[in-house]
């Protein structure tokens, strides 16, 4: 993914992320061990950061790793992070682990998506929800939001819809406003502008007229579920999501493993059931 800046330099982007994480220029200079008076030099081109300095308030200011690059090339330095293909050999520890760990979350359904949202691994548990999904969805790379909200994939059987969808697209604003990619703007811009499908704009009933609704009685109320029909049954999940900590490789820096939890006793025997 390509960043765009505000502005140029690396003293207006400092600032600019000091602003956005709503820290002072005195509470900054304390928290990198420096003076507010060398912080507003800094920002305003006066100084130029040693590079020592711009990963210690980059650190403090909790910068994604891809976007410390970008402000270490910015200052005059060579970028700090790698970013190795996931494919490579070097990275075979990491595939390892991942596609143990999805293994071993089955039959919960359970995929790892990169900064695009792009899966770059699944599980049984994505493959048996994924059923019935549009084959044009299906080839790589497979994108997990345009598979969640697009009319031909998962939308038209997901009971909650309108809250699910609502909740995905605040999620994709807040990393907009991270990492400012153009890429994930326009992937933004295509899926909110997806139809909605018809069914999702009236209340989904099954045989006793109470199809959601009873899959929300018996879902906690501490998250909010993705209710789906499969197969005729309406399961109930609560996702999570998990990065890896203190990230030294960008491509690692943006994998997210998302894992749905079976919100209900139903929804766990039918994929024990479906997936033995």
């Amino acid at each position: 993914m390509t960043t765009v800046f505000p502005d140029t330099g690396v003293g207006p982007l400092l600032r600019d992320w000091r602003e956005r994480r709503r820290i002072s220029q005195l509470d900054l200079a304390l928290r990198a061990d420096s003076s507010a008076r060398h912080i507003s030099f800094i920002e305003t081109g006066r100084s130029r950061p040693s590079e020592d300095m711009v990963l210690r308030l980059a650190e403090q200011l909790d910068i994604p790793v891809r976007e410390r690059n970008a402000l270490l090339v910015m200052a005059g330095y060579a970028p700090r992070y790698a970013q190795t293909p996931l494919d490579d050999p070097a990275m075979a520890s990491v595939r390892d682990g991942l596609d143990r760990l999805l293994a071993g979350y089955e039959p919960y359904p359970a995929l790892v998506v990169d900064g695009r949202y792009d899966v770059v691994a699944a599980n049984r548990g994505i493959a048996l929800l994924m059923e019935g999904v549009a084959e044009e969805l299906l080839t790589p790379p497979l994108n997990a939001m345009r598979i969640t909200l697009h009319p031909a994939g998962l939308a038209p059987r997901i009971r909650n819809l309108a809250e699910w969808r609502a909740d995905l697209l605040t999620q994709m604003e807040r990393q907009i406003a991270l990492v400012r990619s153009p890429e994930l703007r326009t992937l933004y811009e295509e899926v909110a502008a997806y139809p909605v499908p018809d069914r999702a704009d009236r209340a989904d009933r099954d045989a006793d007229g109470r199809g959601a609704d009873r899959a929300r009685e018996r879902t906690p109320s501490f998250a909010l579920p993705l209710v789906i029909e499969h197969g005729g049954q309406v399961l109930s999940f609560i996702a999570s999501i998990a990065t890896f900590n203190t990230p030294m490789d960008v491509t690692v820096a943006e994998l997210a493993i998302e894992t749905f939890l079976p919100a209900d006793r139903e929804t766990a025997a039918y994929l024990r059931e479906r997936l033995p």
